[in-house]
């Protein structure tokens, strides 16, 4: 609630309004992200660890018959954003594979949407706040699962607001989009409210 990944820092907005629309394809959407997200982050935070950071690869020295002199001052961390991209992309693609094969209505439910998965800038901000962070593995485990869980809440939320919303007498001219991006605001403010809280 208090730094939700999509209301506190209004990432993943597109895939938030489109699909904002049905609840059962809110909630397919909101399950996908925390499966994405719950994988991904803590993969690229091995990548980044083990692969990226300089002095990452000096692991390989340790390997028999093979010794490459200089590696520990190697640095791949440019490539940060890239690698974390392709993780998104591969695990996506995992997602939508099962649920084409496990459940084809929510597959095509959620349409274009579920590729899109790929280029969520919320999934991709996961990781790259676990890495801002310096979160430890277990950290980034529970980060990654909860930034999912909180998109996953405030999608389902907006889901149910607007199916109220079919039944209320809207003005014409904020109907859809408009009415849509004040309650997102109302509902930013409202998951604000919790941040006095420490857990």
């Amino acid at each position: 609630f208090i730094e939700n990944i999509l209301l506190a820092y209004f990432l993943g907005m597109c895939s938030f309004l489109a699909i904002s629309k049905k609840i059962e394809a809110s909630i397919g959407l909101g399950l996908a992200v925390i499966f994405v997200s719950g994988i991904t982050v803590p993969l690229n935070w091995l990548i980044r660890n083990y692969i990226l950071s300089e002095g990452a690869l000096s692991w390989i020295n340790a390997l028999p018959l093979i010794n490459i002199e200089g590696i520990s001052a190697i640095s791949l961390t440019f490539l940060s954003n890239i690698a974390y991209i392709a993780t998104i992309a591969a695990m996506v693609q995992l997602v939508e594979m099962l649920l084409d094969k496990y459940s084809p209505s929510l597959y095509n439910s959620l349409g274009i949407f579920l590729p899109l998965i790929a280029v969520n800038c919320a999934i991709l901000g996961a990781s790259v706040f676990m890495q801002e962070r310096a979160y430890n593995f277990v950290e980034s485990i529970v980060f990654g699962v909860s930034s999912g869980t909180g998109f996953a809440i405030a999608i389902v939320t907006m889901a149910a607001i607007r199916f109220k919303l079919r039944y209320s007498n809207i003005p014409s001219g904020l109907r859809g989009l408009g009415i849509t991006m004040i309650l997102t605001g109302l509902i930013s403010m409202a998951y604000l409210s919790f941040s006095g809280i420490n857990l």
